[in-house]
C-alpha cells in the first residue's frame, strides 16, 4: 500500500497545523515541504518515510516514500497520525464554552480548527520537555538537533535526511562527557540519561500511563528526577491529550494572560489558577489558544 485517505473533522486546519509544524529551522523530527509534511516513523521493524498533504476539505491523503505499507502496517501510521494531529478529540464543546468568553472568542475565530500538535512518543515528549526548561525556544531546538542527530537512527532519500528519536536505551548509555561538548548542562544531561534508564528499566512507559487519571499519571512522571509540575503537564498534554493539563507555571501562558487582562504585571500562580477555573476540563485547549494568541 502506497497511498491512503485520512478523514479529518470540520473542527480542523492543516495550514494552521503546518504553521506549528514550521516554528523552527532545526526541526529534525518532520521536514515541511510546500504544503505537506514529511516524517520518518518506525512501523512493525521497518523505517518507513511518510508524507502527509491535503486531499480536499475532508481528508488527508498520506503517501509511503520507501516502502509498501501491510494493512497492519497502515492501521498503526493512520492510528500515528491522528494522535499527532489531534484528529479524534471532539472540539465543538469547547468552541462552544469560548464562544461567549471575552479572553478568547476572538482567539477561537481566528484560529478555528488549530489543535494540539502532538508527540505520541512519550519518550520524545518528556525529554522535548526537559530539554526547554529555562531556555529560549531557538536553543532548545538547537539542543534537540544534536540529541538526535548524534544518537537517533538516519534514513537518507531524494538527498535529505530524516531520523528517528534516539531510543531510551541509548539514551541512559550517554554521559556528561559525551552530552556537555555538545552544550548540554550538566543538569539536563543527567536527567536525559535518568529518563532514558527509567524507560529501559521499564519504570515508566506510556502503557502503564495510558487511561490513569490525570493526578496519578502526574504523579508516576514526578517520581523520575527532572521531571517537575511543568514538564509532566506538558508531556501528558502532548501525548495524552488530557484536556485538563497545563502547565500552570508556564511563562508563555503568564504573558499570554498578563497581554489579554491589560496587567502591569505578570499574574501570580494563584492568579494564573483563578483564570483558568472557568475553562476546566478544557484547560489544556485553552493554554494551546493562549500560546497561539502571542
Amino acid at each position: 500500500m502506497k497511498s491512503f485517505l485520512i478523514p479529518v473533522p470540520a473542527e480542523f486546519s492543516f495550514a494552521l497545523t503546518m504553521d506549528f509544524l514550521k516554528r523552527s529551522p532545526r526541526e529534525v523530527m518532520h521536514r515541511c515541504e510546500d504544503n505537506s509534511v514529511v516524517k520518518l516513523l518506525r512501523i512493525e521493524n521497518e523505517n518507513i518515510l511518510f508524507r502527509v498533504k491535503v486531499k480536499d476539505e475532508e481528508n488527508l491523503q498520506v503517501q509511503i516514500l520507501n516502502a509498501t505499507l501491510a494493512p497492519a502496517g497502515k492501521n498503526i501510521l493512520m492510528q500515528y497520525i491522528r494522535e499527532w494531529f489531534d484528529l479524534d478529540t471532539d472540539i465543538k464543546p469547547f468552541y462552544a464554552m469560548s464562544a461567549n468568553d471575552k479572553f478568547l472568542k476572538d482567539l477561537v475565530t481566528k484560529y478555528h480548527g488549530y489543535r494540539i500538535v502532538g508527540q505520541p512518543d512519550l519518550f520524545e515528549s518528556i525529554v522535548w520537555a526537559v530539554l526547554g526548561q529555562q531556555i529560549n525556544l531557538a536553543f532548545a531546538y538547537t539542543l534537540k538537533q544534536r540529541f538526535v542527530e548524534n544518537f537517533g537512527e538516519k534514513v537518507s532519500f531524494d538527498e535529505q535526511h530524516y531520523y528517528l528519536f534516539p531510543r531510551p536505551e541509548i539514551a541512559a548509555t550517554l554521559s556528561d562527557e559525551i552530552l556537555l561538548p555538545l552544550q548540554f548542562s550538566r543538569q539536563k544531561s543527567k536527567y536525559i540519561v535518568t529518563i532514558g534508564e527509567a524507560f529501559t528499566s521499564g519504570m515508566v512507559s506510556a502503557e502503564k500511563l495510558k487511561g490513569l487519571p490525570l493526578l496519578e499519571a502526574k504523579e508516576e512522571l514526578m517520581k523520575i528526577k527532572g521531571i517537575g509540575n511543568w514538564t509532566a503537564n506538558y508531556a501528558l498534554m502532548k501525548t495524552f491529550r488530557y484536556p485538563d493539563a497545563f502547565p500552570l507555571e508556564d511563562a508563555g501562558v503568564h504573558n499570554a494572560i498578563k497581554n489579554l487582562k491589560r496587567m502591569k504585571a505578570k499574574p501570580t500562580l494563584q492568579q494564573v489558577k483563578t483564570f483558568y477555573k472557568k475553562y476546566k476540563g478544557w484547560e489544556a485547549y485553552a493554554t494551546l489558544y493562549l500560546w497561539k494568541s502571542l
